[in-house]
């Protein structure tokens, strides 16, 4: 088991084929789904990748360490699948610069308190935690992930459930911390809100 960057890429550089192959069962799968993000097919998500790694190998004399191993490698990865799409004449759907938040939850600028909260979220402290823990409910999150526009699913996919950090998530996609502050917090209300949907019934006996 590799266990730094200095090891892999070290064991890279001489030709070890197993260093190669644990980066690739390490890091393909959140590659596919990245990928699968900008162009128009799983087909077409599979040759970015595998260009991906060719770029990686290709370029490894030149990789300087100014990021982690891993958020280079997502670089290149993002480069590709976005050249690959303006190729396919593919753009970001509006849906990207929707609020986080409907608008209508809150109150308008003649209010006594605008823009303060017509009635604050509901609190899931009452559900039981098997309840937020059962299939059907880390499926509906699954399902409100999926529909998130690019870059919002990418974000909370990379922090939420890889667990990357902010700046290797900045790094990777190329994007500003605040940037990934905003496509974070309105990735999490979208799913929030497809929740509160959810549990709605329940939480009105609470």
């Amino acid at each position: 088991m590799i266990t730094s960057d200095e090891q892999i890429l070290a064991a890279l550089k001489r030709g070890d084929e197993a260093a190669f192959i644990e980066l690739v069962e390490l890091h393909q799968t959140l590659m596919l789904r990245v990928a699968r993000r900008y162009v128009r097919s799983s087909a077409v998500a599979e040759e970015v990748v595998q260009e991906t790694w060719l770029g990686v190998l290709n370029g490894l004399e030149r990789f300087e360490g100014r990021a982690s191993l891993k958020t280079w490698i997502f670089r290149i990865l993002t480069n590709r699948a976005l050249s690959r799409a303006e190729r396919e004449g593919r753009t970001i759907p509006m849906s990207s610069f929707e609020p986080a938040v409907d608008p209508d939850r809150f109150r308008p600028a003649d209010d006594l308190y605008p823009g303060g909260w017509k009635s604050f979220p509901a609190s899931w402290d009452g559900l039981p935690e098997e309840r937020l823990l059962a299939r059907e409910t880390l499926a509906l999150v699954g399902e409100a992930i999926a529909a998130l526009p690019e870059r919002q699913h990418l974000v909370i996919l990379m922090r939420d459930i890889e667990g990357w950090s902010a700046g290797e998530v900045c790094d990777a996609l190329e994007i500003s911390e605040a940037n990934q502050r905003v496509l974070l917090h309105r990735a999490r209300s979208k799913v929030r809100r497809a929740l509160e949907s959810y549990f709605e019934p329940e939480l009105a006996l609470t």
